[in-house]
């Protein structure tokens, strides 16, 4: 299993920009639970979906913002739950008293109470029931391959991730993005879960990043260029797998 967290997971470059996206909330068993829409231009066409299930930061930190942003203009209506209920790490980072074992805790427990319910409310909301894409970066990769065995997921991305077993990511196509020094998914559990999956013979891409860091994908420094190539790379590499299932 990935380690739950290491400390790289609470460690962040903040980038620049303004976020496209709109705060909505959507009603799970009477709670709203706060969550980022960013919209493709054209909604006319069919509409893909992406859930996105961000790291400890929160789907509202701008690096997650701007990065749903992203994917949007890829023609993606992308909808990123904040299972953090506004309490995310971002409004912690530099507090060094922080109780970090407490929120953690906390946190989980809240993802794995009002994810499922949040899922089944979009299903509804947009009336799919197929076509559907989870991305998950670090905090959020468990709760991609939850979705799994649901009939709704074409296809699942992670990258960074914690708290995964062999077991759960043998339930869909997936694509699986990788630093190359990640304490919390390391050689041997990425090569076990390698081997799973070609004896399974299920669909799945990897691709490690030399050189770089555990979260590389949301919070890089994009003023070193290797960190900035990741990066991006690691946004476009996503998008292209998602698309290669949307026929």
């Amino acid at each position: 299993m990935a380690d739950t967290f290491t400390d790289h997971c609470f460690t962040t470059v903040q980038h620049a920009g303004t976020p496209t996206g709109q705060r909505i909330d959507i009603d799970v068993g009477g709670v709203p639970v706060p969550t980022y829409l960013a919209e493709p231009k054209d909604t006319s066409s069919s509409r893909k979906i992406i859930l996105y299930f961000s790291d400890v930061f929160g789907a509202f930190y701008a690096n997650d913002q701007l990065l749903q942003d992203y994917f949007a203009t890829q023609g993606f209506t992308v909808l990123g739950i904040d299972y953090f209920f506004g309490d995310s790490y971002a409004l912690h980072v530099n507090d060094p008293n922080f109780d970090r074992p407490t929120w953690r805790d906390k946190s989980v427990n809240q993802a794995k109470a009002f994810t499922p319910g949040w899922v089944d409310a979009i299903k509804q909301r947009y009336a799919i029931d197929y076509l559907t894409y989870i991305i998950g970066y670090c905090f959020g990769a468990p709760y991609v391959f939850d979705q799994g065995e649901t009939g709704l997921l074409s296809a699942a991305a992670v990258a960074h991730p914690t708290a995964l077993t062999v077991e759960s990511v043998l339930k869909s196509n997936a694509r699986s993005l990788h630093a190359e020094i990640d304490n919390a998914f390391n050689p041997d559990l990425r090569r076990s879960v390698e081997d799973a999956l070609s004896a399974k013979k299920a669909t799945y891409y990897f691709q490690i990043f030399s050189g770089a860091l555990h979260g590389f994908g949301t919070r890089a420094d994009l003023s070193v260029e290797s960190q900035r190539w990741a990066k991006e790379e690691c946004a476009r590499s996503v998008v292209q797998w998602f698309k290669r299932f949307s026929a």
